[in-house]
C-alpha cells in the first residue's frame, strides 16, 4: 500500500504517518530523511544532491525522485510505504507518478490533513525547541532549561514558529498544494480528507476509519 501524506506544516501528518506506518508494517519515507541518508552514505545520487546543496542550489526534483526510487525499491518497502513530504508541487506529483509506474506500485490513497489556520498558528507558536538536543516541546516558554538528553540546553522558539512566519508558510503551502490536490483529483486518486484538530488518538482514529483499517 502506497499512501501519500499532504497537509500544512504542523498539521501532525508526520506523527500520524509514523503511527500508520507502524500499524501497516511499512516504512514511513520522508524526503528529507532519504536525502540526508543518501548524502551521508555517499551514493551517486547523494553526491549529486550534496553538490547542489554546496552551491546553495535546490536539489533538482530528478535527483530527489531518483533517491526516492531507490528507497521505494528497497526490500523494506516491498509491502508499501507512507510518503511524507514527497509531493509538494505538481512537478513532484508527476515525478512520483513516473517513479511508481516504473516500480509497478500505484498510489492507493492520498491523505489530506486539514486544520484551521488560527489553530495552526496557536499550535506552532506554542512550540519551543531545545538548542542542545533539538527536542520539541509544547507549552514551555523560551529560556527554560532542558536536560532531557543528558545535555543541558535552553528552549528557544525558531523564527519560523513566529505567528507571522507561520501565516506566510501557510500561504506558500496553499499556493503550492492546491494545484497538487487538483492534480490527484483529476486522475481519480482516492483522496481522503482528515480533520487534524484533536488529540493524537482522535486524529488517528479518524484516519484509520477513513482508510477502513481495523
Amino acid at each position: 500500500m502506497i499512501i501519500v501524506l499532504l497537509g500544512p506544516p504542523g498539521a501532525g501528518k508526520g506523527t500520524q504517518g509514523e503511527r500508520l506506518a507502524a500499524r501497516l508494517g511499512v516504512p514511513k519515507i520522508a524526503t528529507g530523511d532519504v536525502l540526508r541518508a543518501a548524502v551521508r552514505d555517499g551514493t551517486p545520487l547523494g553526491l549529486e544532491a550534496k553538490a547542489a546543496m554546496d552551491r546553495g542550489d535546490l536539489v533538482p526534483d530528478a535527483v530527489i525522485m531518483g533517491i526516492m526510487k531507490e528507497a521505494l525499491a528497497a526490500p523494506s518497502a516491498a509491502r508499501g510505504a507512507i510518503l511524507d513530504g514527497v509531493v509538494r508541487t505538481t512537478p513532484q506529483a508527476d515525478g512520483l507518478a513516473e517513479t511508481l509506474q516504473a516500480l509497478g506500485k500505484p498510489v492507493d490513497a492520498v491523505l489530506l490533513f486539514e486544520i484551521d489556520e488560527d489553530e495552526l498558528v496557536r499550535r506552532l507558536s506554542g512550540r519551543t525547541t531545545c538548542d542542545a538536543c533539538q527536542r520539541p516541546f509544547f507549552g514551555r516558554a523560551p529560556g527554560e532549561t532542558c536536560a532531557e538528553s543528558g545535555q543541558v540546553g535552553t528552549l528557544v522558539r525558531r523564527k519560523d514558529a513566529e505567528p507571522e512566519a507561520i501565516r506566510k508558510r501557510m500561504q506558500v503551502y496553499r499556493d503550492q498544494t492546491a494545484p497538487v490536490i487538483d492534480w490527484y483529483a483529476t486522475r481519480g486518486t482516492n483522496m481522503v480528507r482528515i480533520d487534524a484538530i484533536g488529540s493524537l488518538d482522535e486524529v488517528e482514529a479518524r484516519m484509520l476509519a477513513a482508510l477502513r483499517i481495523q
